[in-house]
C-alpha cells in the first residue's frame, strides 16, 4: 500500500516543485527584469536534436525568465542542469505537471512556482527535450530517487 502510494505521489511532487520554481523566478518583488538575473551554472550546450531546438525556442520564451539562459538557473529560479533534475529523481512527467499546475517550493529557496498556461502538453515535451539534451552533455545521468 505505502509503495503504491509513493509511486502515486512522486510525480504529484515533482510537478508542485517545478512549478513551485517557475513561480518565483516570474515574481521579483523588486521589479526588475528577472531575465537578467545572473546564471547560477554555466551550460554547455550540444547540438541539439531538431525537437530540441524547438524545445529552446518555447523554454527562452515561457521559462528562461526563471530558468535562466540554457536552463542554468538564475537568482530567480533554479537551475535545471543539476542531479536533482535528472530523469530519475524528476521524470519527464513532472515537468508537465509542473507547467500544468505550479509547484510548491521543496528544493529551492525561490518559494513557489505559478502553473505556465502559455505552453501546452506539446509544447512542454519540446522543452523536456532540450533540458534532457543539455543534461546529458552536462553529465545529468539518470540516477535512482532513494527516498
Amino acid at each position: 500500500m505505502l509503495d503504491k502510494l509513493k509511486d502515486k505521489m512522486v510525480p504529484v511532487l515533482i510537478g508542485v516543485f517545478l512549478l513551485a520554481g517557475a513561480y518565483v523566478m516570474f515574481k521579483n518583488n523588486d521589479g526588475s527584469n528577472p531575465s537578467a538575473a545572473a546564471q547560477i551554472v554555466d551550460v554547455k550546450v550540444p547540438q541539439l536534436s531538431e525537437l530540441a531546438k524547438q524545445g529552446e525556442v518555447i523554454f527562452n520564451a515561457s521559462c528562461a525568465s526563471c530558468h535562466g539562459t540554457d536552463a542554468g538557473g538564475s537568482d530567480v529560479g533554479p537551475s535545471l542542469i543539476m542531479s536533482t533534475y535528472n530523469p530519475g529523481h524528476h521524470a519527464d512527467e513532472a515537468f508537465f505537471r509542473a507547467a500544468q499546475f505550479g509547484v510548491i517550493a521543496h528544493h529551492w529557496p525561490f518559494g513557489n512556482m505559478p502553473a505556465i498556461e502559455t505552453v501546452n502538453r506539446k509544447d512542454v515535451e519540446k522543452i523536456v527535450r532540450y533540458v534532457r539534451e543539455l543534461q546529458v552533455e552536462n553529465g545529468i545521468a539518470t540516477q535512482e530517487h532513494i527516498m
